[in-house]
């Protein structure tokens, strides 16, 4: 079956390269990733496939997606003893920093829900079975979509470019139409979010919770949301450029938590790094130790890396030199010293697995399933439920590469 998920991995590849000249590297390495997770889940289950609703109260609030259109949402309904339960799931998608590349982006699925697949499959953390998500597979399960290219923070406009950066209003539109829905009724609510949609559940963790009354149990899961303020190969910060072009451009300054920007600057704000210690909901955070995106995007750019020592290695870690892998090494220390502070409040919960792959609760394989990734024989799924509904206090940091044999390594060819 995996031999079968690397025929996306090529046509991904084929495609990237016809539009690799209009993009920056943010959103093509991403798309490269996404493509392999969604064949994954394709080809390995029969998931439940679930409808695309446009929020028809977003215009008149201005919660409109890059182009203009109305942004959405994909739920399914809980049932049961989920019934008065919600998971609130915020999509991924790297970002657009500069005019060039939001508008590419806007005539794409990442910018308009003109593009947006009408039907995708719930898989991982939304699955609606209980073998392949026993803690909430019947819970209300929604997958707010992504169209906004700044972590559904930013709030300005570019009219000569015709781009609206209206993520904040996004995030406040939908979740007012899902409150209005049954949401405001939850016993038990679960904001998590993939990579961009990582960061995002952390930079909105507190919001959220203040949706509810404090008798509602309400807790955050980033997953593969912790990109940090990390040196690359060349010695440059790629990533803090391409994060100074974001919060720039889409006006982001004015929706990062005050706590933060009242001691340091607003790029530095949108680094979780500098906020996961101040957030007073509790939260989760899953993460690889050895970050696929960060690798390929952050760390190991082809911009960092005009000759090409890296090529190899970013794409397939078996083919790293010693010297690389150290380099590596490193940045995983520098993740584990991040964590440190964040990890002494008894609330919060920690899955750090030293895999080389880039979001873990939407794929099937990785989420709970057979031969999915564990730490000390507890899968994702295990750890985030004992955390969530506080069976076991959960903060496992696993050993260093290569010692991890369960690992769903990404490999790029």
């Amino acid at each position: 079956m995996m031999k079968l998920s690397w025929v996306w991995i090529v046509i991904a590849i084929a495609f990237l390269q016809l539009v690799t000249g209009f993009l920056d590297f943010n959103e093509t390495e991403l798309s490269l990733i996404e493509a392999y997770d969604y064949g994954v889940s394709k080809l390995n289950y029969n998931p439940l496939m679930v409808g695309l609703t446009l929020i028809a109260s977003a215009s008149a609030k201005g919660a409109v997606c890059l182009d203009g259109t109305l942004p959405g949402y994909h739920w399914h309904r809980g049932y049961g003893s989920g019934a008065n339960n919600w998971l609130i799931h915020l999509e991924g998608g790297g970002w657009c920093n500069n005019v060039r590349t939001c508008v590419y982006r806007k005539k794409t699925r990442r910018g308009s829900s003109t593009y947006m697949e009408k039907q995708i499959p719930f898989t991982g953390i939304l699955s609606d079975k209980a073998d392949q998500n026993p803690d909430f597979f019947n819970w209300n399960r929604v997958k707010v979509r992504y169209c906004d290219g700044a972590s559904f923070t930013g709030d300005t406009e570019n009219k000569a470019a015709k781009l609206q950066f209206r993520g904040q209003r996004i995030w406040l539109a939908a979740t007012e139409d899902l409150m209005s829905r049954g949401m405001r009724n939850a016993k038990q609510a679960l904001l998590s979010g993939c990579s961009a949609g990582g960061l995002a559940s952390i930079l909105h963790c507190d919001e959220f919770r203040n949706m509810f009354p404090r008798t509602s149990k309400v807790k955050c899961l980033s997953d593969a949301g912790l990109f940090l303020d990390a040196v690359d190969v060349s010695g440059g910060r790629t990533l803090r450029s391409l994060y100074n072009g974001v919060v720039g451009l889409q006006g982001v300054q004015h929706n990062l938590p005050r706590i933060c920007t009242i001691h340091r600057d607003p790029t530095s704000c949108f680094f979780p790094q500098n906020l996961i210690s101040n957030i007073r909901t509790p939260l989760f955070i899953l993460n690889t130790a050895y970050d696929s995106w960060q690798i390929q995007s952050s760390i190991a750019p082809p911009s960092a890396d005009p000759h090409g020592y890296w090529h190899e290695c970013r794409l397939n870690h078996a083919k790293c030199s010693a010297s690389q892998m150290r380099f590596l090494q490193g940045f995983r220390i520098e993740m584990l010293n991040v964590i440190k502070g964040f990890s002494q409040s008894r609330e919060n919960g920690l899955f750090i697995n030293s895999c080389f792959a880039h979001c873990q609760t939407e794929r099937q394989d990785t989420w709970f399933a057979a031969n999915s990734p564990e730490i000390r024989n507890k899968a994702i799924a295990i750890a985030v439920g004992d955390w969530y509904f506080d069976r076991a206090g959960v903060k496992v940091i696993d050993c260093p590469y290569p010692c991890d044999k369960s690992c769903h390594n990404l490999v790029f060819k």
